[in-house]
């Protein structure tokens, strides 16, 4: 962790090599060191996705060539007597061992699921890579990367290309990842969730805090005012000493004490001041004019996008009808490619489509996108860009929203043609909010921001009295400021009411409306092929809001109220469960619970024969029992879901299990 500039990337790359230190040493322990860089690299001219992350195993795909060579000059040689055929033979043993070792049938499936895992269809495998974004060559970079293996991963803000689909898979991946893993990331879902240790790099110094990101939030509390109280004393000791000196330098009776009290200074171990933290930067929305109730609604609609390659390409197809009612605080969520930035333009009224919109009394939009940045005056500077779009706002409140947004001191001045592209951003994103609207449709507003900067924008939509729509992958944001969830996905919206840890906690236990496709599920593959289990929305979650540590008490609170919630929200669901008198709830459960206990022992028996390491020697009988395994599993947590369901609705009722 660190500000902005304070050199977490440039630390990165000394560890990975990519640097040299001016001084000192940095020492390798044998150890292996993969690096993600923020920005994109060249790809080979002509490589597919699936044939670029491949080479991850360059090694065993080489090995496999040399087999290929050896299988072909045996079945050459005429004379399987000769000493030669059979040097072959044991060439041909050799390398065929180590590639028995080295899984060589699991290659291409490992690819494709940890592809799929970051977001590729089965259709993109064959594309060439090079007719993708920058953002999905990172993902394919990412993949090589996690495919290797390395004993340490240097992760430069990894979730900064992914959806909230393939951010999840990537954390389940990393939770089993059997190496260590360094990240730098803004994502504080990602690193409450994710991270044991945190180091902090402020003023070219490292400290090291032994736990996620809450937590190194708390303890730099307690630890700065240790260290500031240390420091006021140590420097009114110094000034008394210094005043001394100064009555006495002169006075021949003193200059015993006055030498002694300069030598003392001089050998004096200063303690530094601690940093300042963060100044407290606050924004708010200027008022906005009232709307009507329904702020707007879109009934049945389809869209379709024409496509150069074969039939148009469906985005939604019978979808809705939908309604946004005035204060609803809503985020469009799903897969990369679902539709959400299409749904955003169709809301503000730009995107053409099958079916009717309609928009409220008195509705006045804003709406910010990525591209937004590109319309941007260049000769104009960043506070000349801002005063542009609110002219009737002091220069001291314009500053202070760009200050917000990491535009301190001369840096407002700067004109906009010699900012990088996130800078860029930062000012079009600073420009919409200080328009006065009472409809906000965000696309992806916190990228290019920090996370001072990401508290500063969540404060200011939980104090806005208008309406919003954000489309975002950042999961903390998302669960800071939203109370409903529109999940984008299958050709259909699905409704949740609730922030995004609700949404979750709702799509895994099926309580969210019943009139749209459902979310879809994710497996992350472990890093040894296994699949992890289906990770459970009550694995703890980071709460910690941007004013700082929570108490206790007031965690402990929270989490009633969330109990409360969801006791509610099964009560109100009319789920499947809900649905089942007492004794057909009772004779279900009894029935699961047999059906679970089957399923689990035949998990069980199907891991004990993959733990057999003759099984690989027969490559087709090792895909066959990995399929039946893979499948298995999936029944497992499939009746796993349903009876921690039953079990919930028992609970609910009074039912003796």
């Amino acid at each position: 962790m660190g500000p902005n500039g304070a050199g977490k990337t440039t630390l990165l790359k000394l560890l990975s090599g990519e640097l040299t230190a001016d001084d000192g040493d940095i020492v390798f322990a044998g150890q292996t060191v993969g690096y993600l860089k923020q920005e994109t690299e060249e790809v080979s001219v002509g490589a597919t996705v699936l044939g670029e992350a491949i080479t991850a195993f360059q090694e065993t795909l080489d090995l496999e060539k040399e087999e290929q060579r050896l299988i072909a000059a045996m079945d050459a040689h005429e004379d399987h007597t000769s000493e030669e055929y059979h040097r072959l033979m044991r060439s041909f043993d050799a390398v065929h061992q180590h590639l028995l070792a080295k899984e060589v049938h699991l290659i291409k499936p490992r690819t494709q699921s940890v592809l799929g895992g970051l977001g590729f269809e089965t259709e993109d495998f064959e594309r060439e890579l090079a007719t993708f974004s920058g953002g999905w060559r990172m993902r394919v970079a990412l993949a090589k990367l996690l495919l290797r293996q390395p004993d340490v991963l240097l992760l430069d803000e990894p979730t900064n290309h992914l959806d909230i689909d393939s951010i999840d898979w990537l954390e389940d991946y990393l939770k089993s990842y059997p190496g260590t893993v360094v990240l730098v990331s803004h994502d504080r879902y990602f690193l409450d969730r994710m991270v044991d240790t945190t180091v902090e790099l402020i003023q070219g110094k490292l400290t090291e805090y032994a736990g996620n990101y809450s937590f190194y939030l708390q303890d730099r509390v307690e630890r700065r005012e240790l260290q500031r109280a240390a420091w006021i004393n140590q420097q009114k000791m110094i000034a008394d000493n210094e005043r001394f000196i100064e009555r006495f330098r002169y006075k021949n009776t003193k200059a015993t004490q006055v030498q002694s009290r300069v030598k003392m200074l001089e050998k004096l171990e200063r303690v530094p001041e601690p940093p300042s933290d963060e100044a407290t930067i606050s924004f708010r929305f200027p008022e906005p004019p009232r709307s009507g109730k329904v702020v707007m609604e879109l009934g049945r609609f389809s869209k379709t996008y024409p496509s150069d390659h074969g039939p148009d390409i469906p985005v939604f197809k019978d979808a809705g009808p939908n309604m946004i009612e005035r204060g609803d605080k809503l985020a469009l969520i799903g897969r990369n490619g679902a539709g959400k930035s299409t749904l955003a333009r169709m809301l503000l009224g730009t995107e053409d489509f099958d079916g009717e919109r309609k928009e409220g009394y008195n509705v006045e939009m804003t709406f910010f996108a990525q591209h937004q940045a590109e319309s941007l005056d260049r000769n104009q500077t960043a506070l000349e860009a801002l005063r542009s779009a609110a002219p009737d706002r002091s220069e001291t409140e314009l500053r202070t929203l760009l200050g917000a947004f990491l535009f301190r001191g001369d840096d407002v001045f700067k004109p906009i043609k010699v900012l990088s592209g996130g800078e860029r951003s930062r000012v079009a994103l600073a420009r919409t909010l200080a328009s006065p609207a009472n409809l906000l449709i965000l696309d992806e507003p916190t990228n290019h921001l920090d996370i001072q900067s990401i508290a500063v924008l969540a404060e200011a939509l939980r104090q806005y009295t208008g309406t919003f729509v954000v489309v975002s992958h950042n999961r903390h944001f998302l669960d800071e400021i939203v109370g409903k969830v529109w999940r984008v996905g299958a050709g259909g919206i699905q409704e949740f009411v609730g922030n995004y840890s609700d949404y979750l906690w709702q799509a895994e236990h099926g309580t969210a409306r019943a009139d749209a496709p459902p979310a879809p599920t994710k497996e992350a593959p472990r890093p040894d092929i296994a699949q992890t289990d289906a990770r459970k929305s009550t694995e703890s979650r980071s709460d910690g809001g941007s004013s700082g540590p929570k108490s206790k008490e007031q965690k402990r609170r929270e989490a009633e109220e969330r109990a409360r919630l969801r006791k509610q929200k099964i009560r109100q669901s009319g789920s499947k469960a809900a649905a089942l008198n007492d004794y057909q709830l009772k004779r279900e459960f009894e029935n699961v619970s047999g059906q679970v206990e089957t399923s689990e022992a035949l998990v069980a028996d199907l891991e004990k024969q993959l733990a057999d390491p003759e099984l690989f020697s027969d490559p087709f009988k090792g895909k066959a029992l990995m399929s039946r395994y893979e499948a298995a599993q999936a029944e497992l947590e499939k009746q796993t879901a349903w009876w921690e369901e039953l079990a919930e609705s028992m609970t609910e009722r009074d039912l003796a299990m």
